[in-house]
């Protein structure tokens, strides 16, 4: 199934990803942000479970900001799960 989420409080416009059945993660992109930065995280999550990812970027903050673009990704990812 194909993700594609609307980012809020970050650089980045939106992230996109795929989830299995089995909850493995590929696919992932972000629309917008620090370009490298977020490559490295979409290669770093490639074919993890989305339950890794979230415990591994839940709650990461960027600067002064409440959230980050990785903790985007893991309430994406969150969302993604409850709707399978």
């Amino acid at each position: 199934m194909r993700i594609e989420r609307a980012n809020k409080g970050v650089c980045s416009r939106s992230v996109a990803f795929d989830i299995d059945d089995q909850h493995k993660v590929t696919n992932v992109s972000f629309v917008g942000g620090c370009n490298g930065n977020l490559k490295g995280v979409a290669a770093l999550c490639e074919g993890m479970t989305a339950e890794e990812i979230i415990s591994r970027c839940k709650g990461i903050k960027c600067g002064f900001k409440s959230t980050s673009c990785p903790d985007q990704l893991a309430e994406a990812m969150e969302e993604a799960l409850s709707q399978i």
